[in-house]
């Protein structure tokens, strides 16, 4: 999933990268700096999970607003306006953008299976003796007992 913050004053959009992002004024602390006055040093935590982006204020002075409302933590969806203080963004969120491009922008494509190979119709049975973490319930493991 691709998440970005435009910019509602225009600007170039930050993509968020890393699972977690801390948003702040300190160069030092903060993986994405904003570099503003009313922006606290360090200001937000944006996380970034499961199709989602989750916000958390860390106790800025000037507050975090979710479309006008501040907020001290909530779930982030597209289209939210998020304001820093006075600075304003749009959340954006999407699939990831392709890996590479060719000359003519289009999308390379690459088989999922070489063409002279049969596909797999048996799906593989793991052994008891595999060291798999999958653990295969029947209905009573998910019984109470009496």
């Amino acid at each position: 999933m691709i998440a970005q913050l435009l910019p509602k004053n225009g600007g170039a959009p930050i993509t968020l990268t890393e699972p977690i992002t801390v948003v702040g004024r300190s160069a030092k602390l903060c993986d994405l700096v904003l570099d503003h006055t009313s922006i606290s040093k360090q200001h937000c935590m944006l996380v970034k999970t499961d199709g989602l982006v989750y916000l958390r204020d860390l106790g800025s002075t000037n507050g975090t607003r979710v479309n006008g409302q501040r907020v001290i933590r909530g779930a982030l969806l597209p289209g939210d306006m998020l304001s820093f203080a006075g600075v304003t963004y749009k959340v954006h969120m999407g699939p990831d953008a392709p890996l590479r491009q060719n000359a003519e922008n289009r999308t390379d494509w690459m088989p999922s299976a070489p063409a002279n190979t049969a596909p797999n119709t048996h799906p593989r049975k793991l052994s008891d003796s595999s060291q798999s973490d999958v653990r295969f319930l029947r209905d009573s493991d998910l019984l109470l007992p009496d």
